[in-house]
């Protein structure tokens, strides 16, 4: 067929259907359908979306009850564990695998595995580690993007001494407030102990009352713990943990602070603040890179992201999902926009907007030490519980550090 000659190696599937059942709502969901029409088209294969805010809860239930999806989009590594050791997803099959092994690197791939199986191929990616500023007060006073750790608070200090408070944040989010300072500890982490460390930590096997861990929370102390340094447009640093994170960076655009800490997706927030601002190196707001601090750790990149998980292996299932982990699709959904792969495949000139072409800079970068966000990996009852609420304390109550940490530990299941 005219048009198919990219999709042969996907077989002939005609009168056949693939069901997806994904978190993902519209509008992001006819993106996804535009991004394998042609795939349908050229397979035969119908591909079925269905979405849900109740995805996480219905998934398990409906794996017990028979009804399994054919292919699921999973949003955290951690749920892909729980449903392996119930016995839903199947084993990836070869194709999968090698996309894989082409496209991504080693720590996406290890994300998607259990047990040394490997199951899942990474879907989308975000990037949290950077921070946003406004280039047009940087060349108005001068200042230059920093990228050292040391560079980044010398910025700090000049602006503080030019009367512009250099940081603001918000951490409010409802039955979530706290997320973002778990964030601002994972940055920390990993960019003063490296990976190996994270992973420990992750796994309890390094205790967040460990000097490693309390490293990081004493830098957040002197950071965005510091009166004179936070909170830029609301007020002194306990204001933090009752600003909404989508606030946190309003003032950057009043010329009322200078950075803020945030991933790449605070992007769609800033026209709630001004419908005329633009995003560019050049513009209103833009983002850099959150500086390494240690020189053994290379590139430190906290993100996310989710994944692709069959509980079927017809052929029809195996060739949606070889397609699902390719260059071809990767770089049709981007083209889509508002989306970003850490698909290597995907030429950077294929995105529309220049965030998320930085991020996907950053994303694919095979020497960067990347790791998945430590709290959605967690236990829930410490990634979305006492992490969330001891992160909250420590900025609204003023916690020490000894104390949140013990508190912290102390919600860790006992197995």
């Amino acid at each position: 067929m005219a048009g198919c000659e990219d999709y042969a190696s996907y077989g002939s599937h005609p009168g056949t259907k693939v069901t997806v059942f994904t978190s993902i709502l519209p509008p992001e969901q006819q993106k996804f359908e535009a991004s394998w029409a042609q795939f349908e088209k050229c397979t035969g294969i119908d591909v079925v979306y269905e979405g849900s805010d109740q995805f996480e809860a219905q998934l398990p239930t409906r794996i017990q009850g028979g009804n399994a999806p054919d292919i699921a989009f999973i949003p955290q590594p951690g749920l892909l564990q729980k449903l392996v050791q119930q016995g839903g997803p199947k084993p990836a099959p070869q194709s999968v695998t090698d996309n894989v092994g082409k496209f991504w690197t080693e720590a996406w791939k290890n994300y998607g595995t259990v047990d040394g199986t490997f199951y899942a191929a990474p879907l989308s990616a975000n990037m949290k580690s950077f921070v946003w500023y406004s280039p047009a007060v940087f060349a108005e006073k001068g200042y230059t993007v920093p990228t050292t750790w040391d560079d980044l608070f010398a910025l700090s200090d000049k602006m503080a001494a030019d009367g512009i408070k250099p940081w603001c944040g918000g951490i409010e989010s409802g039955g979530a407030t706290g997320w973002l300072a778990t964030d601002w500890i994972e940055q920390l982490v990993l960019r003063q102990q490296g990976g190996d460390v994270y992973d420990k930590w992750i796994s309890h096997e390094i205790k967040f009352d460990s000097p490693e861990i309390k490293e990081a929370f004493t830098t957040l102390e002197g950071w965005m713990r510091n009166s004179k340094y936070a909170n830029a447009g609301f007020g002194d640093t306990k204001t933090i943990a009752t600003t909404a994170f989508q606030d946190g960076g309003k003032p950057i655009l009043e010329g009322k602070c200078g950075m803020y800490q945030q991933a790449s997706f605070y992007a769609n927030f800033w026209v709630n603040f001004d419908k005329t601002a633009e995003i560019g190196e050049d513009k209103d707001v833009f983002a850099f890179y959150l500086p390494a601090i240690s020189a053994d750790v290379t590139t430190p990149i906290v993100g996310g992201g989710e994944f692709v998980t069959a509980f079927a292996d017809r052929p029809e299932v195996q060739s949606f999902q070889t397609y699902l982990a390719s260059d071809t699709f990767h770089t049709l959904k981007v083209k889509e926009g508002t989306w970003v792969s850490a698909n290597n495949g995907v030429p950077l000139d294929a995105y529309s907007d220049p965030i998320s072409a930085l991020s996907a800079k950053y994303l694919t970068d095979s020497t960067a030490t990347f790791r998945f966000d430590a709290s959605d990996l967690m236990p829930a009852a410490v990634g979305a519980g006492s992490f969330w609420t001891g992160m909250t304390a420590f900025f609204g109550e003023n916690k020490s550090v000894d104390d949140t940490v013990k508190a912290i530990d102390a919600a860790w299941p006992a197995s």
